[in-house]
Parts: structure tokens; sequence; C-alpha cells
């Protein structure tokens, strides 16, 4: 799987940072961010796959993510 490193969240000055990968093979995003574990929020998201997870990204990525869609998309 070779994996190109997208960007990380912007806003953020730690090493644990939200971040987009693409798999350049397949055209997969992969992405880092905030597991959302709030009950109330997992409820009205429907359930959830044991090998999966439910993450948060902040709006500052909106261009990463697209960027990522954006790559995906034509190298593939």
């Amino acid at each position: 799987m070779g994996l190109r490193f997208i960007g990380r969240d912007p806003e953020c000055s730690g090493k644990n940072c939200p971040a987009v990968w693409l798999d350049e093979e397949t055209g997969d995003v992969v992405i880092q961010g905030w597991e959302i574990t709030d009950a109330a929020e997992l409820s009205v998201l429907g359930p959830v796959a044991p090998n999966e997870k439910i993450v948060r990204l902040p709006a500052g990525m909106r261009s990463l993510i697209q960027e990522a869609f954006s790559d995906g998309g034509t190298n593939v």
C-alpha cells in the first residue's frame, strides 16, 4: 500500500493531529481524526461495526480532503 501524505490540520501544533493520506494504489482516502465516543452523537450516526471508528475532523481540513479525493480520481 503506497500511502501519500496529503496534510494535517493546519490549526494543530502537536504531533498527534488529524491528518489525511491517499492510497495511491486504490484511490482510498485514509483519515486520522478524533474518535467520536459520545453516545448521543453515535446514536444519530447509526450502527458502527466492530472494525469501524467514526472520527471528527476540523472544518479547516476541508481543502485537504478535497485534494485527496481530487488526486485519487486522477491518479488511479
